[in-house]
This record gives structure tokens, sequence and C-alpha cells, in this order.
């Protein structure tokens, strides 16, 4: 992929925000994007897809070896479908602009096999699962694809994909060209309700995540209130947890994550200032805490050779089966799978709307409770 990479304002990637919260486009408008980190990898992570698509060896040779193994993850997935297809497409732009206006996107991989459709998408992050079902991106580009390939003969399924190889999470969902383009009357409506002059807003935890708006959103902060401030009468003397009624817990626990997400977008607006020199009435940046370091790492191990003698060291550690794995390689790492074992994941508080099933538990898997 070379250039810049254009994108429209009702994108598929915000759809599960503008769809949800219509005022958020307009609270959005002029804001920077915030680029990050993972946000550069993950392009990479697609550039690279997009190449061994084409060519499967570059994978054997690109100089970042573990990213290549994920990314081979989702290109054998890709292979799949694509080595026995009637047509097949790559990064491909696709418009569903019938629907909603400006719309377009571009869909990680298209393949036509007979009368069904395949969209897939790349997730390279491994931050936050998605699942393909009812997924309004998905969906969005299952529309363009469609709007093209219905052109060329009659589609009746679309089989829309996530991989996400970090997370070990493949997603596919089918749903009929029908029940497609129902939804997509509906995904029209939203759109048309974006262009209100005072378009609602709808704050919730997951169209809340990455809003660039949702610092200064007066319907993120009366919701906070709403959440959790009308529940208690006395601020200054918040009751203990043991002492709330389970509807009162229930929504502490239910706020929480888009609570968080809010205190965090403020903090870093108003250090954005701070850094900037503007000020921010009540703060100000200090010194964190910090943890001591040799200044001179070779003079210290000499010294400390010389008065501890082999205590100066502690004992070797094994390297972990992902840095073992990633040593010898894909075709080596075979040797040591029988080795590796996955223990049970320690038990995580969800609500019930997750979709991974309950598991049972006693209280020896919290361990003391009391140290």
């Amino acid at each position: 992929m070379t250039g810049p990479i254009a994108h429209a304002k009702l994108g598929a990637s915000n759809a599960h925000r503008w769809m949800v919260c219509p005022g958020s486009v307009a609270a959005e408008d002029g804001l920077p994007d915030q680029s990050s980190p993972f946000a550069l990898e993950g392009t990479e992570a697609h550039d690279l897809g997009e190449k061994a698509l084409w060519d499967y060896g570059v994978l054997d040779t690109y100089p970042n070896s573990e990213m290549a193994e994920f990314v081979r993850v989702y290109v054998d997935y890709v292979k799949q479908w694509a080595d026995y297809c009637d047509d097949f497409a790559i990064e491909q732009r696709v418009d569903y602009s019938d629907w909603v206006p400006g719309g377009f996107g571009t869909a990680d991989a298209v393949v036509l096999q007979g009368q069904t459709l395949h969209v897939i998408d790349l997730k390279y992050g491994m931050g936050v699962r998605v699942d393909a079902e009812e997924n309004p991106q998905g969906m969005l580009y299952a529309l363009g694809a469609y709007a093209d390939y219905s052109m060329v003969g009659d589609i009746e399924d679309v089989v829309i994909s996530i991989v996400q190889p970090r997370l070990d999470h493949i997603s596919e969902w089918k749903i009929n060209t029908r029940d497609l383009l129902k939804w997509a009357e509906l995904a029209k409506q939203r759109a048309e309700a974006t262009q209100e002059p005072d378009a609602p807003r709808q704050p919730g935890e997951k169209q809340c995540r990455f809003c660039k708006a949702k610092a200064s959103c007066q319907a993120l902060f009366k919701h906070t209130e709403e959440a959790l401030l009308t529940s208690f009468d006395d601020l200054d003397n918040i009751p203990k947890a043991n002492t709330l009624t389970e509807q009162q817990m229930r929504v502490a626990l239910d706020a929480k994550p888009l609570i968080e997400g809010w205190l965090g977008a403020i903090e870093k607006l108003a250090r954005g200032r701070l850094d900037d020199g503007d000020g921010f009435p009540g703060y100000k940046l200090v010194e964190g805490r910090s943890n001591r370091k040799w200044s001179d790492e070779r003079e210290a191990e000499a010294k400390l050779i010389g008065l501890l003698n082999d205590k100066a060291f502690t004992k070797p550690k094994i390297i972990s089966p992902a840095q073992a794995e990633k040593a010898l390689g894909k075709t080596r790492a075979v040797e040591i799978r029988d080795l590796i074992a996955k223990p049970q994941g320690a038990p995580t508080l969800a609500p019930e709307s997750d979709k991974r099933p309950a598991i049972g538990v006693s209280a020896e898997d919290f361990g003391d409770l009391t140290e």
C-alpha cells in the first residue's frame, strides 16, 4: 500500500460509535487524530499481510519474525478460501454510500465463492477481542462488497470473518443478503441522524472507548453523575462496599470501564495542556517515581563480584515458551510443543452479556484473601 490513507467521516471502523451516538460525529469534527505505536504496528502488519497474499515467501525473510508468524495465521486463513474461488481482492476499497452518505472503507480481503461472499478483516491488536456477529464494521464492508459483486451475479450469503492472531481468535458469522439489506436501512437511518443539528449523544463503554471528544463530553459527564453520584447521598461519607445493596454494586460495576476511560481522557487532556505550557487550574507536572539503576553496569558488575562473589548474580531463568518459539522459528518450534502447557486463567469478573462461558469457582481459586 502506498500513499496516504483516506478516511470517511462515517467510516466503518467507527460505526460502532456513530450508529449508537450520532452526536459524536459533530463532537469529533476538527479534533486531531490520535496516532499511537499500536496503530503504526497495525498498519505494518496489514502491509505485510497484503504482500504475503501475493508472495507467501516474504513471511520467511521478514525482519520482524514475531509479526510474520502472527500475520501468517491471517494469510493462511484467507488462502483457504482464496485458493479455490471465483474472484479475490486484497485491500479492496468498498463503497457503501448507497446507504451511508460518503461511506467507504478498505476491506482487507474479499473472496467470492459461487453465491457466497467472504469479507475478511485482520485485527493485529491484542487489547480488545472482537466478534464478527452483527459487527457494524464488517456489515458495512459487506454492503460495499455486495454492491460491487451483485453486478457480477447473485449473492445469497455473506460470511464476515475477523482474524485476531495475537489473541488466538478467529470469529465467523454468516448473514443472508436479504437480512443484510434490511440492516442497511437501519444504518441509513442512523447515518441521517448524525446530520441533525442537535444530534443526540448516547454515552456507553464501547462507543466512548476511543472517542476523541469524550474528555469534554457533557453527556458523558451527566451519565457519570446518573450512574454513580445519584446512588450515594453523601459523597464525603461513601459507604463501604459490603454495606451497599446489590443494585448499587451493580451500578458501580457496570459504570467502571466507562468512567475509568473518561477520567483517563480528562487526565490526558490536562497533561497535554501542561506539556504545552498552557497551564491547567489546580494542577502541575511533578517528577514521578523512578527505580534506581546502575550508572555503569560493567563497573558495578566488577565491583560487586569482588565484594559478593557469586552472590552478585541472581539465578538465570529459563526463557518463556513464546521466546523459545521465536528463537527456534516455526519449523523447529514443533519440537517443544509437548513441553508447553497453558494453565487455566484466573477467574475474572465479567457481565452476563460476555460470550465466554461461566466457570465454577471455589474460595481456593482466589488464594488467601487475608494476605
